[in-house]
């Protein structure tokens, strides 16, 4: 659901998550996971904290709720890829759907991306909750496709770890306790 999320294909391990993101065709296609010690409901309310992803998620300069009908927001996002020397502007207007404590997916209907779709997704697992992204992002930057890839892997990458340090860092021990509802386990 962020925004924005090089030649050749990867994966990497950070010390919290597994991320990969591969080129296909004209879109650059990322699978990110976490196995976080935090009940469900800490992981949805840093997810649909939309009115303040800016002051978390580098390369994030803005994020604000435009408009909210029960679980579908329109959200506006601006801000920065890069990769080396190379910078691009980002701004998305998406349209996201929220099924409460299970997933957030997202998709641009407007912006410097030709295409974006995104899905965060929570999985009640023992001691915590797998928080997994899924998304393909089409990039509509004037810059050859592998330096594309690579702003998006950079950006998608360093967005990923950002949701699972916030995510960490507003847990507490009760939350690991939590149930798939947000209510906890006896």
């Amino acid at each position: 659901m962020v925004l924005a999320l090089c030649a050749g294909f990867g994966t990497s391990r950070a010390q919290d998550f597994t991320f990969e993101a591969n080129r296909a065709g004209d879109g650059v296609h990322i699978i990110a996971a976490a196995d976080l010690p935090t009940g469900t409901r800490n992981a949805w309310d840093v997810l649909t904290d939309y009115d303040h992803l800016a002051e978390f998620i580098p390369s994030l300069r803005s994020s604000r709720v435009v408009e909210r009908n029960g679980h579908n927001v329109v959200l506006e996002q601006k801000g920065e890829a890069g990769f080396l020397f190379f910078r691009f502007p980002l701004e998305v207007r998406l349209a996201v759907e929220e099924r409460p404590f299970e997933r957030v997916n997202s998709r641009a209907t407007g912006g410097s991306m030709r295409e974006m779709e995104g899905s965060y997704e929570l999985r009640a697992i023992p001691g915590g909750v797998r928080l997994v992204y899924t998304g393909r992002m089409v990039p509509d930057f004037a810059v050859p496709a592998f330096i594309e890839t690579a702003a998006i892997r950079n950006v998608a990458r360093t967005q990923f770890a950002a949701m699972v340090r916030e995510i960490l860092r507003r847990a507490t021990p009760v939350d690991a306790s939590a149930s798939r509802d947000g209510s906890r386990q006896q």
